[in-house]
């Protein structure tokens, strides 16, 4: 009983997908860049290349999905969490708006007056 319990959990935890979405506020394109299999190491501490969008994306990005398909998790479990790849889908942002149309928020009364606003912006960290 206790071998079809821990079974019954493992498939459980397998099947599970992580999902994740950061939407920028930018109008969705029709361009996206997909990456299935992302390497990433030691659960994610070690985390996948960064995706240059700049030539494929000249208007930004309006959406960042990363997620672990049945088959990524797969793949961590037989190394123990090792190699623990990631599926990336960049989608970009439609070219009626473009990066410099945006409003460059470097304070933090900036940052309060364009949420109040609803509008898309920039934030510049430094």
């Amino acid at each position: 009983m206790k071998k079809m319990a821990l079974a019954l959990v493992l498939a459980l935890g397998v099947g599970a997908c992580y999902h994740a979405t950061i939407e920028t506020g930018l109008p969705a394109g029709p361009d996206k860049i997909e990456k299935k299999w992302a390497h990433s190491f030691l659960g994610g501490l070690v985390p996948p290349e960064t995706i240059e969008t700049m030539e494929k994306c000249p208007n930004g990005v309006a959406r960042v999905e990363t997620r672990h398909s049945f088959l990524n998790q797969v793949a961590n479990a037989i190394t123990g969490g090792i190699y623990s790849p990631m599926e990336i889908i960049v989608t970009c942002a439609a070219s009626g708006r473009s990066r410099e149309d945006l409003q460059l928020v470097e304070t933090e009364e900036e940052l309060k007056e364009v949420v109040k606003g609803g509008e898309p912006f920039l934030l510049q960290l430094n």
